[in-house]
């Protein structure tokens, strides 16, 4: 006869089998989580907090999948496809514009890591330069649904470039030999850039011109949340937890990275995670709590998407986010 251990007592059960069975394995819920891109040093704490067993511990047993651009991993979590996933807030609102059912419920980039690249010796001084040009990044990259707020903020007509589909890892090569005049790209890339292209590298920050929005969130279908709402404060609470660890000491985070997804450089990740951590902070997040949403900031990229890009079906911009799920004692370092 099997006995029903409750949910209350499974993450005390699982610590100590952890701690006095060298990692026996714990009944846990399963749960799949499904990231924005193939994984890299922002979601290091993830895998962090899998690899110490803090999921485990805390009754989850997480699956993690490599994502295809936001607007996948956003449709697939809308539909019930994944239960949680990584996506553009921008991209998370059109979603559900469109019928998604999910919510946001942790904020990674509390700034938009958007960027435009290209060479200088190419002739193009800035964006109001764009107009006839190549821009490559992949068909579903928050950059290319995002691209008529940028576009409209710096003057430019929407429709006066042409989107080349390429690779994330085919974009500096692509730009390099000039089979494309200017690519998207996360911050989080910067270094490799200059490194590549030095004096010759032109950039334009999105926060910077007027678009910074909220990047990268956490979301998870609405049926799911509200049929599992302890195991999603669970989750969100070690999740937490591990990115405050590893905004402290970035090395055991980057260990368990690498030690799980093949060919990445330390050096470049260490790099990124610089770039990360200043993209995380502001005032919310290092106030109210790590990964917390200001509602006025929601409401404000919600009325961007609805005035330049369009919602299908107009909602009210509060019920995208929740920060009930957060742990408030834990912050982002100022």
């Amino acid at each position: 006869m099997r006995t029903r251990v409750s949910s209350a007592l499974r993450p005390l059960l699982c610590a100590v089998a952890l701690a006095t069975a060298g990692g026996a394995a714990c009944a846990a819920d399963a749960m799949n989580l499904m990231l924005n891109w193939t994984p890299t040093a922002d979601h290091a704490p993830i895998y962090f907090a899998k690899a110490k067993g803090w999921y485990t511990e805390a009754g989850i047993d997480l699956g993690i999948e490599a994502g295809k651009g936001s607007a996948l991993s956003a449709q697939r979590v809308g539909s019930g496809g994944a239960n949680l996933g990584i996506a553009d807030l921008p991209t998370a609102i059109q979603a559900v514009g469109k019928g998604a059912d999910l919510k946001a419920i942790m904020v990674i980039y509390a700034n938009s890591p958007q960027g435009f690249y290209w060479l200088k010796s190419s002739g193009i001084g800035g964006p109001k330069d764009f107009a006839g040009r190549k821009i490559g990044n992949p068909p579903g990259d928050a950059a290319r649904l995002m691209w008529p707020a940028f576009a409209k903020k710096t003057g430019i007509d929407p429709a006066a470039v042409n989107f080349v589909n390429l690779s994330p890892q085919a974009k500096v090569g692509a730009l390099k030999s000039k089979s494309v005049d200017i690519i998207s790209d996360f911050y989080n890339e910067h270094d490799l850039k200059v490194k590549e292209f030095g004096d010759d590298l032109g950039f334009v920050a999105w926060r910077n011109i007027g678009v910074n929005v909220y990047g990268n969130s956490l979301v998870v279908n609405g049926a799911y949340l509200k049929a599992n709402p302890e195991r999603v404060k669970k989750f969100v609470a070690v999740t937490q937890r591990a990115y405050a660890a590893c905004v402290k000491d970035f090395a055991p985070c980057l260990e368990a990275l690498t030690a799980t997804v093949s060919g990445l450089s330390p050096d470049n990740q260490r790099d990124q995670w610089e770039r990360i951590k200043q993209l995380m902070r502001d005032d919310t997040t290092t106030k109210v709590a790590l990964g917390a949403f200001d509602g006025a900031r929601v409401k404000s990229d919600y009325d961007l998407v609805k005035e330049m890009i369009g919602i299908e079906k107009a909602y009210e911009p509060a019920t995208l986010f929740t920060n009930d799920y957060l742990d408030k004692a834990t912050r982002m370092a100022p």
